[in-house]
Protein backbone atom coordinates (compact mmCIF):
# COMPACT_ATOMS: atom_id res chain seq x y z
CA UNK A 1 0.00 0.00 0.00
CA UNK A 2 1.74 3.50 -1.43
CA UNK A 3 0.24 7.03 -0.25
CA UNK A 4 -1.04 7.37 -3.33
CA UNK A 5 -3.26 4.82 -2.93
CA UNK A 6 -4.39 5.42 0.57
CA UNK A 7 -3.93 9.57 0.29
CA UNK A 8 -6.45 9.93 3.37
CA UNK A 9 -4.01 8.05 5.82
CA UNK A 10 -2.24 9.72 8.17
CA UNK A 11 1.95 10.37 8.54
CA UNK A 12 3.75 7.95 9.81
CA UNK A 13 5.90 10.26 11.85
CA UNK A 14 4.29 14.32 11.28
CA UNK A 15 3.56 17.50 13.07
CA UNK A 16 0.96 17.66 16.00
CA UNK A 17 -1.30 19.35 13.46
CA UNK A 18 -0.22 16.69 10.57
CA UNK A 19 -1.49 14.66 12.61
CA UNK A 20 -4.91 15.81 14.41
CA UNK A 21 -5.44 17.06 10.71
CA UNK A 22 -4.51 13.83 9.13
CA UNK A 23 -6.97 12.15 11.92
CA UNK A 24 -9.94 14.06 10.67
CA UNK A 25 -9.07 13.34 6.94
CA UNK A 26 -9.36 9.72 7.48
CA UNK A 27 -12.52 10.06 9.38
CA UNK A 28 -13.87 11.91 6.91
CA UNK A 29 -13.19 9.44 3.89
CA UNK A 30 -14.14 6.44 5.58
CA UNK A 31 -17.44 8.06 6.57
CA UNK A 32 -17.94 9.34 2.47
CA UNK A 33 -17.02 5.89 1.47
CA UNK A 34 -19.84 4.34 3.39
CA UNK A 35 -22.16 6.99 2.37
CA UNK A 36 -21.34 6.64 -1.30
CA UNK A 37 -23.01 5.19 -4.39
CA UNK A 38 -26.34 5.26 -3.14
CA UNK A 39 -29.96 6.25 -4.42
CA UNK A 40 -32.08 7.56 -2.37
CA UNK A 41 -33.70 4.43 -1.46
CA UNK A 42 -30.31 3.62 0.44
CA UNK A 43 -29.95 6.79 1.48
CA UNK A 44 -32.86 6.86 3.36
CA UNK A 45 -32.65 3.07 4.77
CA UNK A 46 -33.47 2.63 8.50
CA UNK A 47 -32.34 -0.08 10.91
CA UNK A 48 -34.49 -1.60 13.54
CA UNK A 49 -36.25 1.67 15.71
CA UNK A 50 -33.50 4.17 15.06
CA UNK A 51 -34.49 7.15 12.07
CA UNK A 52 -31.12 7.74 11.62
CA UNK A 53 -29.93 7.52 7.86
CA UNK A 54 -26.91 7.93 6.02
CA UNK A 55 -28.69 10.39 3.82
CA UNK A 56 -29.29 12.05 7.43
CA UNK A 57 -25.28 11.55 8.32
CA UNK A 58 -24.19 13.64 5.47
CA UNK A 59 -26.43 16.04 5.70
CA UNK A 60 -26.00 16.43 9.29
CA UNK A 61 -22.16 16.26 9.14
CA UNK A 62 -22.70 19.08 6.49
CA UNK A 63 -24.00 21.38 8.53
CA UNK A 64 -21.50 20.87 11.30
CA UNK A 65 -18.22 21.42 8.99
CA UNK A 66 -20.10 24.97 8.01
CA UNK A 67 -20.96 25.44 11.94
CA UNK A 68 -17.55 24.57 13.71
CA UNK A 69 -15.68 26.32 11.40
CA UNK A 70 -17.53 29.67 9.85
CA UNK A 71 -19.59 30.02 13.39
CA UNK A 72 -17.25 28.81 16.27
CA UNK A 73 -13.94 29.35 14.43
CA UNK A 74 -14.79 32.33 12.44
CA UNK A 75 -17.62 33.76 14.26
CA UNK A 76 -19.78 34.04 11.25
CA UNK A 77 -23.31 33.46 10.65
CA UNK A 78 -24.33 29.94 8.63
CA UNK A 79 -24.77 31.15 4.88
CA UNK A 80 -24.96 29.26 1.68
CA UNK A 81 -26.62 26.81 1.02
CA UNK A 82 -28.09 26.97 4.81
CA UNK A 83 -29.53 30.31 4.74
CA UNK A 84 -32.02 28.63 1.47
CA UNK A 85 -32.88 25.38 2.56
CA UNK A 86 -35.43 26.33 5.46
CA UNK A 87 -32.99 25.28 8.27
CA UNK A 88 -34.66 26.08 11.44
CA UNK A 89 -31.79 25.53 13.77
CA UNK A 90 -33.45 22.76 15.97
CA UNK A 91 -30.85 20.13 16.20
CA UNK A 92 -32.73 17.30 14.44
CA UNK A 93 -33.77 19.57 11.20
CA UNK A 94 -30.77 18.09 8.88
CA UNK A 95 -31.89 14.60 10.05
CA UNK A 96 -35.73 14.64 9.05
CA UNK A 97 -35.19 17.35 6.35
CA UNK A 98 -32.60 14.89 4.40
CA UNK A 99 -35.45 12.66 3.18
CA UNK A 100 -36.40 15.80 1.43
CA UNK A 101 -33.13 15.78 -0.60
CA UNK A 102 -31.92 14.23 -3.71
CA UNK A 103 -28.78 12.26 -3.34
CA UNK A 104 -26.99 14.45 -5.63
CA UNK A 105 -28.16 17.43 -3.04
CA UNK A 106 -27.05 15.73 -0.41
CA UNK A 107 -23.65 14.35 -1.95
CA UNK A 108 -22.69 17.98 -2.46
CA UNK A 109 -23.90 19.53 0.77
CA UNK A 110 -21.44 17.31 1.91
CA UNK A 111 -18.73 17.74 -0.52
CA UNK A 112 -19.10 21.69 -0.60
CA UNK A 113 -19.25 21.97 3.20
CA UNK A 114 -16.05 19.66 3.37
CA UNK A 115 -14.27 21.71 0.85
CA UNK A 116 -14.81 25.30 2.94
CA UNK A 117 -13.67 23.49 5.85
CA UNK A 118 -10.21 22.49 4.66
CA UNK A 119 -9.96 25.98 3.14
CA UNK A 120 -10.73 27.55 6.75
CA UNK A 121 -8.29 25.15 8.44
CA UNK A 122 -5.67 25.38 6.27
CA UNK A 123 -5.75 29.05 5.94
CA UNK A 124 -5.52 29.29 9.53
CA UNK A 125 -3.16 26.55 10.11
CA UNK A 126 -0.86 28.74 8.54
CA UNK A 127 -2.29 31.81 9.80
CA UNK A 128 -1.30 30.85 13.55
CA UNK A 129 -1.76 27.47 14.01
CA UNK A 130 -3.76 25.34 16.34
CA UNK A 131 -3.01 27.31 19.71
CA UNK A 132 -5.67 30.22 17.74
CA UNK A 133 -8.77 31.25 19.99
CA UNK A 134 -12.24 30.68 18.09
CA UNK A 135 -14.15 33.76 17.87
CA UNK A 136 -17.61 32.35 19.97
CA UNK A 137 -16.69 32.55 23.40
CA UNK A 138 -18.19 29.76 25.91
CA UNK A 139 -21.27 30.56 27.81
CA UNK A 140 -18.40 31.35 31.22
CA UNK A 141 -16.27 33.39 28.35
CA UNK A 142 -13.34 30.62 27.39
CA UNK A 143 -12.22 30.48 24.12
CA UNK A 144 -11.32 27.30 22.08
CA UNK A 145 -8.61 26.99 20.61
CA UNK A 146 -8.42 25.58 16.81
CA UNK A 147 -6.85 22.64 18.38
CA UNK A 148 -10.10 22.23 20.69
CA UNK A 149 -12.57 22.73 17.54
CA UNK A 150 -10.57 20.03 15.47
CA UNK A 151 -10.71 17.18 17.79
CA UNK A 152 -14.15 18.27 18.43
CA UNK A 153 -14.86 17.47 14.80
CA UNK A 154 -12.67 14.44 15.13
CA UNK A 155 -14.83 12.98 17.42
CA UNK A 156 -17.94 14.03 15.43
CA UNK A 157 -17.16 12.24 12.79
CA UNK A 158 -15.95 9.01 14.91
CA UNK A 159 -19.25 8.43 16.65
CA UNK A 160 -21.40 9.10 13.09
CA UNK A 161 -18.89 7.28 11.23
CA UNK A 162 -19.63 4.09 13.42
CA UNK A 163 -23.07 4.77 13.12
CA UNK A 164 -22.51 4.83 9.06
CA UNK A 165 -20.97 1.72 9.23
CA UNK A 166 -24.13 -0.18 10.71
CA UNK A 167 -26.61 1.85 8.51
CA UNK A 168 -24.21 0.90 5.53
CA UNK A 169 -23.87 -2.81 5.98
CA UNK A 170 -27.68 -3.12 6.57
CA UNK A 171 -27.64 -1.75 3.11
CA UNK A 172 -25.67 -3.76 0.77
CA UNK A 173 -23.43 -5.74 2.80
CA UNK A 174 -20.45 -3.44 2.81
CA UNK A 175 -17.99 -3.12 5.85
CA UNK A 176 -14.48 -2.89 6.78
CA UNK A 177 -12.75 -0.23 8.58
CA UNK A 178 -11.10 1.83 6.01
CA UNK A 179 -11.46 2.37 1.95
CA UNK A 180 -9.81 0.11 0.03
CA UNK A 181 -6.64 0.97 -1.71
CA UNK A 182 -7.55 3.27 -4.60
CA UNK A 183 -10.89 4.23 -3.72
CA UNK A 184 -12.50 7.45 -4.95
CA UNK A 185 -15.94 8.84 -4.48
CA UNK A 186 -18.37 7.33 -7.58
CA UNK A 187 -20.95 9.93 -6.15
CA UNK A 188 -20.64 13.80 -5.98
CA UNK A 189 -17.82 15.50 -6.14
CA UNK A 190 -15.53 14.75 -3.18
CA UNK A 191 -11.31 14.11 -3.70
CA UNK A 192 -9.22 13.32 -0.84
Amino acid sequence: MTENECPWEPPVAGTEAEHLVGALERLRTTFRWKADGLDAAALGARVGASSLTIGGLLKHLAVQEDYLFTTKFRGERLGAPWDSTGWDETDDWEFSSAADDSPEQLYAYWDDAVRRSRATLGAALADGGLDQESAVAWPDGRRPSLRRLVFDQVEEYGRHTGQADLLREAVDGLVGEDPPPGWRARSGTYTV
